[in-house]
């Protein structure tokens, strides 16, 4: 009796070994990797928690940003060659971007229309950085763009994992 516990335990790991193989293995299979880019981080720090509020009436113009725990800043230029692209991608928390140099276009996952969001030198975005919140950044020109790109994560998150590749959702032709 003793002997079949040990074969089926030893057959029950090596199965879920040989599935979590196969898992991932199928994940990377379908992540789409960036192409034409590159990164150089430019800074980073710990940020203590903070609650900001400001509001200017003369202007009509108010912000607020709060973490109620410490988080990374973490800042990086991407370099995106001509025809580059940043695959299908999330992140793990809030990312500001400026296009810096070029035009950069940006792609949706969550788009069934696939709609093109274009962004010229001076222009960018707030995001609201979801695990699920899936898009794409793509320089459709035939010039380098480069985008300053600034991400608020959990603290620890490695520099490598301010961007997490995930597999084409399907709505573009691309």
């Amino acid at each position: 009796m003793d002997r079949i516990r040990r074969f089926l335990r030893k057959a029950f790991v090596g199965l879920v070994a040989v599935l979590a193989v196969i898992s991932a293995t199928q994940f990377s299979a379908n992540a789409t990797p960036p192409s034409g880019i590159s990164f150089t981080p430019v800074g980073r720090a710990t940020m203590p928690e903070f609650d900001v509020k400001r509001k200017e009436k003369a202007i009509d113009w108010e912000l607020r940003l709060e973490a109620p725990q410490p988080i990374d800043v973490a800042t990086q230029i991407v370099t995106f060659q001509p025809h580059g692209y940043s695959g299908w991608h999330t992140h793990p928390g809030p990312v500001f971007f400026t296009v810096r140099t070029g035009t950069l276009t940006v792609y949706e996952g969550d788009d069934p229309t696939c709609k093109a969001l274009v962004f010229p030198a001076g222009s960018g975005a707030v995001e609201a950085g979801t695990n699920t919140h899936v898009h794409m950044v793509r320089n459709e020109t035939d010039s380098v763009a480069e985008a300053v790109i600034t991400y608020m994560v959990p603290v620890g998150t490695p520099q490598s994992q301010l961007r997490t590749d995930r597999p084409d959702p399907g709505n573009c032709p691309f």
